[in-house]
């Protein structure tokens, strides 16, 4: 007999519902992540992620890219695909 399946982690979007933007005040769907790493601390294989709307894409992106940290800019659809396979 098999075990029902308990997601311990909420939802199956996440442990707060659906991602949202990671601008500061922003709730809004994210549509878009931002692939980065600091390379004064982060080992070149290490990808940190902003999760951004269609209104902080740009901006969010503008930030990382002046410092030289944005390393990639992928549709969420397309990223959560490849995360999961």
């Amino acid at each position: 007999m098999d075990s029902p399946s308990i997601n311990l982690f909420g939802p199956a979007d996440g442990p707060e519902g659906p991602p949202v933007c990671s601008a500061k005040g922003c709730r809004k769907p994210a549509a878009w992540v931002l692939v980065w790493n600091n390379p004064k601390l982060h080992t070149p294989d290490r990808k940190k992620t902003w999760l951004a709307c269609e209104d902080h894409q740009e901006s969010l992106g503008q930030f990382l890219g002046v410092r030289g940290f944005l390393k990639d800019t992928v549709a969420l659809a397309d990223w959560q695909d490849t995360e999961g396979a």
